[in-house]
């Protein structure tokens, strides 16, 4: 049997609970998400032509997007670019390809704009609102995002022929200020920024996501654990994630069932970007636990740790 195989059957667990991977099955509505959702599709229904998300790595900007794309039924028709380091002409071939637009061999970029105009009148006339999401759009170039807003100045009489979304980092707010792209930033009409959790949403948030992973037995991480993970983590979901499933891992290596500040602690020393958090418990107990998390890892993984 399989370190994996092992991990989940001590936990009683269907399938991991706490992976990076953005799978919208764990969505967890707390505020935060809730209102930025809602903010996109109350805004997406008005037609608003442009709209920002914002937050700080790890608040889980791009769970809210697929989310989003898996929300948006009928009449929208999505085109999502993940890929920031675009080129004006190669942003607009990448929504050329995501609306199914057919360009002739080598054609120019006034072909393509053509063809794109014309692929939105086309879904303009059977009643469609088109709809393009940025991930990661701090990093846009300049030009490309004037790019961007160009194409949006196509419309009918009655509304826009193509929405944005922006979703970014911090530094977009700081890129919308530059003198060059100013026009780009009147023209966003809502925004929302991304909140941490507190920690009664980071225990909800703990215990929906070992839920939907199949867990079903008493409270797996006790009051002290999460006092201690979350100020390590200060509510950012992605580093919850890593150190409740480094902490399981050292539960498990243990042969515990359950989690207290004693596993959550060599997680908290192991991880990059977590505030350390030193109370009673002696650095050299710490720097030991966490030689042997890592031993743990290297066995559970086969020779690695698979985490970005």
């Amino acid at each position: 049997m399989s370190g994996g195989a092992l991990y989940l059957e001590h936990f009683g667990l269907g399938e991991t609970p706490f992976s990076l991977t953005p799978d919208t099955s764990f969505f967890y509505a707390y505020r935060s998400h809730q209102e930025a959702l809602d903010t996109l599709l109350v805004a997406l229904r008005a037609g608003e032509g442009f709209i920002k998300v914002t937050g700080e790595v790890g608040l889980g900007k791009t769970l809210v997007c697929r989310k989003l794309l898996r929300s948006l039924g009928d009449p929208f028709v999505t085109a999502y670019i993940p890929n920031p380091h675009l080129s004006p002409g190669a942003m607009r071939q990448a929504i050329a390809d995501e609306l199914s637009v057919k360009l002739p061999t080598r054609a120019t970029q006034n072909e393509v704009v053509r063809a794109i105009t014309r692929r939105l009148l086309e879904l303009a006339t059977e009643g469609k609102q088109v709809v393009v999401i940025l991930d990661e759009a701090q990093e846009l170039p300049a030009a490309t995002l004037e790019a961007v807003r160009l194409l949006t100045n196509l419309e009918t009489e009655k509304r826009k022929l193509l929405q944005v979304v922006l979703f970014g980092q911090p530094e977009l707010d700081r890129r919308l200020n530059e003198r060059n792209i100013r026009q780009l930033k009147q023209r966003i009409t809502f925004s929302y920024v991304l909140r941490p959790l507190d920690i009664d949403a980071m225990d909800e948030y703990i215990r929906h996501r070992l839920r939907i992973a199949g867990y079903r037995g008493a409270q797996l991480f006790d009051r002290a654990a999460l006092r201690k993970i979350f100020v390590a983590s200060r509510g950012t979901p992605r580093l919850v994630n890593i150190l409740c499933h480094k902490a399981m891992m050292v539960a498990y290596g243990r042969g515990l069932d359950a989690i207290g500040r004693q596993e959550a602690t060599p997680a908290i020393e192991d991880t990059e970007g977590a505030m350390r958090v030193r109370n009673w418990w002696p650095l050299a107990a710490g720097g030991a636990l966490a030689g042997m998390l890592l031993g743990f890892v290297w066995y559970y993984h086969g020779g690695g740790w698979p985490l970005p």
